[in-house]
């Protein structure tokens, strides 16, 4: 029996249509104009990188969550998972020697072996950025503040800002006794929300009960003074800085989650979470904050900092809060009426497009009423019927397909009224 030829799109990926395309072009757009008002420059990285990248960044547990496969020359090769990791391999290969404060963005498609569900994919496109050099509090509330302002200037009306420290927090475990070897199991629980699991295993680690439930309320801290009442650290002083600035920034809506650990080995500081309430469970938008992976690259010590955004869910909650999307218009279709006036159509479409009208021509040889019910269908404003008799006196007619008046004009002014 003849074995069945799956060629159906793979599980977890996407289709974008014509009309689909349109949107995420205009997002995208909106976006690179935002990063570039920002001073950030854009770059762009392979779509697969060694293998080696990704583990030495996230461990060897990150294999079962992305495409691995072998080339043909038994190297071990990935595709990538995300692009912070390839951005600063770039910048230890190549660009450590540019001058700071560099600012680099990107988009482009990542790849992760997830289950697939509303707004989380196996191929999605990720944007982002790595702000590499600076290490004062206004160039952290600089990079909090174009995260808030992309996600507002976009068009998305309800975003929630969560501002947290994982200095502080680091602090916090280190004065209940607790080892920094016995941090990341520690912050994973608290990444996750495990909190029951998180009391036992600090129970298990010897940490006294009454530390366990202070520690336990400062999570809860939702102000930056109420942190300070816990615990006091240089950590603390900056942090106070970063909010500091990021008001003068223009931005005072904002909520302290001393939760937010990011769940990576490699962040520090101060981190942040971007959430759209719209989504539902799968709200967040964009996470960011410091983090150190150039040492681990190889490259010399420096500051960096950065968040990503998912740009799709970014899309549905756009979607959802109603925004109006532009859609694309034809500003002039152009109809001969027979074989014999295509010479002439075919002039008159090119002239257009050369003074930058957005132009299209019948291709179909399928006559003026069909012509005219599909110049209507792809939303065209005006069509430019070529006839014979009025090719004769060198004129068009010219339709407004939104009226129906229609007008007869000779060729020679035919841009200055397809432009009126």
């Amino acid at each position: 029996m003849e074995e069945k030829i799956n060629i159906n799109i793979p599980r977890g990926t996407r289709d974008f249509s014509p009309d689909e395309m349109l949107k995420r072009r205009h997002v995208e757009n909106r976006i690179r104009n935002i990063f570039q008002n920002f001073g950030y420059r854009e770059v762009q990285t392979p779509t697969f990188e060694h293998l080696e990248l990704f583990t030495l960044k996230s461990g060897e547990e990150i294999i079962e969550e992305i495409y691995v496969f072998k080339d043909k020359g038994n190297r071990d090769l990935a595709l990538r998972p995300e692009l912070t990791a390839p951005v600063i391999r770039f910048y230890v290969e190549k660009m450590q020697m540019e001058p700071k404060p560099l600012k680099l963005f990107y988009i482009g498609n990542c790849y992760r072996y997830d289950r697939p569900q509303r707004g989380r994919y196996r191929e999605f496109t990720q944007v982002g950025c790595e702000l590499i050099g600076p290490d004062t509090p206004e160039a952290y509330a600089e990079l909090i503040y174009l995260a808030y302002t992309l996600l507002k200037n976009i068009g998305i009306k309800n975003i929630v800002l969560r501002l947290g420290n994982l200095d502080i927090v680091y602090a916090f475990l280190e004065n209940m006794g607790v080892r920094k070897n016995q941090f990341r199991e520690l912050m994973h629980l608290i990444d996750k929300s495990r909190f029951y699991e998180l009391e036992k295993k600090l129970y298990e680690m010897r940490v006294a009960k009454n530390k366990i439930k202070m520690f336990k309320e400062f999570l809860k801290c939702d102000n930056i003074n109420k942190v300070e009442e816990f615990i006091e650290t240089t950590a603390v002083k900056r942090f106070k800085e970063v909010v500091d600035f990021l008001k003068i920034f223009g931005i005072n809506e904002f909520e302290i989650d001393m939760k937010i650990v990011r769940g990576l080995d490699y962040y520090k500081g101060v981190v942040f979470e971007i959430d759209a309430p719209i989504l539902g469970a799968e709200k967040q938008l964009c996470g960011g904050g410091e983090y150190e992976l150039v040492p681990l690259f190889g490259g010399k010590e420096v500051s960096t900092a950065g968040f990503a955004i998912g740009f799709d869910r970014a899309i549905i909650a756009l979607e959802e809060e109603g925004y109006s999307f532009p859609e694309q218009k034809i500003d002039v279709y152009v109809i001969p009426v027979n074989e014999k006036m295509l010479k002439n159509a075919i002039k008159i479409v090119n002239m257009l497009r050369e003074n930058n009208i957005a132009a299209d021509i019948d291709l179909m040889r399928r006559g003026l009423t069909k012509s005219l019910k599909y110049a209507s269908s792809v939303k065209a404003k005006k069509t430019v019927i070529v006839g014979p008799k009025e090719s004769e006196k060198k004129c068009v007619i010219i339709r407004d397909m939104s009226s129906g008046k229609q007008v007869e004009v000779k060729t020679k002014d035919l841009l200055s009224k397809t432009k009126m």
